[in-house]
Order: structure tokens, then sequence, then C-alpha cells
């Protein structure tokens, strides 16, 4: 199965990822996993007063930290997926990817970091579903 993980930097995305490995159907292997993390994009004004170079670590940095304890936990649990990240609106850019990439499923957390997401399922799950036909696991 060639599965979608998206992440961030939320308790909701631990306790996806501790869900994923409690179960063997999904480390026991013969699954094509990569995870993607959408680095949120700065404010135009922001980036606007910073040097390209600054603005460029600040994105790596973001994305590193993000994803070395991603990396770490799931290769514990025998997992070696493939690493993607990108800077961009993240629900746009998981919907895409799942559709493009011809996934089988995309797992994901209900709510990431904002604090703007909706009450019942997070708003970047919401956009995910609505711009996917590719099924979606969410965990809450």
């Amino acid at each position: 199965m060639k599965i979608l993980v998206a992440v961030d930097d939320s308790e909701c995305c631990k306790r996806m990822l501790a869900g994923l490995v409690s179960q063997a159907f999904w480390t026991g292997g013969g699954h094509d996993w990569t995870v993607f993390h959408g680095v949120p994009p700065l404010p135009h004004r922001a980036a606007a007063l910073a040097d390209p170079s600054t603005v460029e670590d600040y994105y790596a940095a973001d994305a590193e930290r993000v994803l070395r304890p991603v990396r770490a936990f799931l290769g514990r649990h025998g997992i070696q997926p493939r690493f993607v990240h990108k800077i961009c609106p993240p629900a746009r850019e998981i919907a895409r990817l799942a559709n493009s990439g011809r996934f089988d499923l995309v797992v994901m957390g209900s709510h990431g970091r904002s604090a703007l997401g909706a009450a019942a399922l997070g708003s970047v799950a919401q956009k995910v579903l609505a711009g996917t036909k590719t099924p979606v696991l969410v965990f809450r």
C-alpha cells in the first residue's frame, strides 16, 4: 500500500504516529511510506524584510525541527519512509500530492498546531478531505 503521512509538530500528530506503530498491519512491511510536512509560508511582509538566505534557513530549520523526531520515531519501529517538505499551504499540497502521487491512503491527525481550526475537525483535515478522492485516515 502506498501511504502518505502528513505531519506537523502537534500533539495530535504525535498520537497519530503512536497509533500507527501500535498496529501490526502498519509496521508489518510491504508499505511504501512518504512523510510530508508542509512548511507554512511566512507572511509576505515578513519575508520581504529579511534577506533570502535568512528566510531559506528559517524554512529548512522548521522542516528539520518537525521531521527529525518523526524520522527517529518511525525508524525505531522499522518504518523507513521517504521524507518530503515544501513551503506551501499544507492542505492544498497534501491533497495535490495524494492525487498526483497515486497514493492509496492519506494518514493525518485531526488537528494541527493552529489554534484557528474548527472544533470537530481541523481546517487542514477538512480541506484535504474536500480536495482529494484518496481515502483519508484521520486520527483524533
